[in-house]
């Protein structure tokens, strides 16, 4: 009896070998068009350094809360990126629409030159921001691209509606990150960062309990000018402002602008002064009572959850 011939032998390792690599080149171009999005910023190089990602509702939230340790952490290499989840148009009492936003993109850049990070906005409109599964998909594809080490928002208790949904969508990215499958473009990070808020003063349904307070006296000229060049939000009051806070004439623009320096400044005392029990845990002995400004940041209950020698890693400024 005559046997048909065998079928030739696939050559499957190398079928399965070819696809893998196509596969990787094609996930690595993916990665890269999806980094490149939206004005994002070419993630950093694989350097050991530090990623941060800090997200704030408005183009001035980020660098209100976390400008001095952001530019601490600049000073040592780390690579910090703030992110504006909306443009800010209707930020202002008097201007809207394209032209503000624009506006305040400008005052933006120039504070995250002074301050030594990077940055980028998000095209939501203020005002009108939602935790909408695109939204959501947004800051997962961000906090890969990153491979962020920490990330930082807002608490979700807040009186302005942006801020509370930054808050939602961060916590909502925060196991998704790790997820293969949601948003396969980016390929989903190995390990959970740590997710942090920043302080506020709502009471409801729980106080801000800050678990690290960090000194950022070395850096406070540094923030107060950054913060001083975002004219639109500060100087000329942003939606609640009017004429009558930002003079036409020089000297009356000047006065203003030490006002609001001064202002800051005060604000960031008060940050010190408030948490005095848990700045004497990071700065112990006479130490402590040599901290004037800084800023304070409590863990998230998602993501990954450091003990102290990680949390001293990821905010190494206590030597």
């Amino acid at each position: 009896m005559t046997h048909a011939p065998h079928p030739p032998r696939r050559r499957t390792g190398f079928t399965w070998l070819g696809l893998w690599t196509l596969g990787a080149l094609l996930a690595a171009a993916t990665a890269q068009a999806a980094a490149s999005f939206a004005g994002m910023p070419t993630p950093p190089p694989d350097d050991g350094k530090l990623r941060i990602v800090a997200f704030g509702a408005h183009p001035d939230d980020c660098e209100i809360q976390a400008g001095g340790v952001g530019a601490l952490w600049a000073q040592q290499g780390h690579h910090v990126l703030f992110v504006s989840v909306t443009n800010g148009d209707i930020g202002h009492w008097r201007e809207a629409g394209g032209p503000l936003a624009l506006r305040r993109k400008a005052e933006v850049e120039a504070a995250h030159k002074l301050l030594g990070i990077r940055g980028v906005i998000l095209d939501n409109h203020d005002g009108e921001l939602e935790p909408t599964l695109e939204n959501r998909r947004t800051l997962t594809r961000i906090i890969r691209a990153w491979k962020a080490d920490l990330v930082l928002s807002p608490r979700p208790y807040d009186y302005h509606p942006d801020h509370r949904y930054t808050a939602i969508l961060v916590q909502d990215a925060a196991f998704m990150v790790t997820v293969p499958f949601f948003c396969p473009d980016v390929p989903a990070l190995a390990k959970n960062p740590v997710f942090m808020y920043y302080t506020d003063r709502f009471q409801k349904p729980s106080p801000s309990k800050p678990d690290i307070v960090v000194a950022i006296d070395r850096v406070i000229d540094r923030k107060l000018d950054a913060l001083g060049v975002m004219i639109s939000q500060f100087a000329e009051g942003g939606a609640n402002g009017s004429a009558a806070l930002y003079p036409a004439d020089a000297a009356g623009q000047a006065a203003r602008q030490k006002q609001v320096r001064e202002n800051f400044s005060r604000r960031f005392l008060a940050t010190t002064a408030r948490f005095q029990k848990e700045l004497a845990a990071w700065y112990p002995g006479e130490a402590a009572g040599r901290v004037k400004h800084s800023e304070a940041f409590e863990l998230c209950e998602y993501g990954a959850q450091p003990n102290r020698a990680e949390l001293e890693k990821l905010f190494p400024f206590f030597r």
